[in-house]
């Protein structure tokens, strides 16, 4: 997956999430990140992962006046603690 379809994939989650329109959901901002290990630091509940560092994207968006953060690599695409949990979409 390559930047540009990790963060329509996040818009289109978290509009799916929030129930709103996608095209009520912002970028706030994409940057390069360096994640601890290859679950990008946002492992869902019993999950477990590799420790290695895994290079990825930080995305941003803004839904609903509110700011949520997603993390992606070329292979994936996490929901980081959205309501107090992560997700792996």
């Amino acid at each position: 997956m390559t930047k540009e379809e990790a963060i329509e994939k996040a818009k289109r989650d978290l509009a799916t999430r929030l129930g709103i329109d996608e095209s009520q959901v912002a970028e706030q901002s994409v940057s390069d990140a360096d994640f601890p290990d290859m679950a990008l630091g946002a492992a869902a509940s019993g999950e477990m992962s590799g420790q290695m560092i895994t290079k990825g994207w930080k995305i941003q968006l803004d839904g609903s006046g509110t700011t949520y953060e997603y993390r992606a690599d070329k292979t994936q695409l996490r929901l980081f603690k959205f309501k107090g949990k992560n997700y792996k979409i």
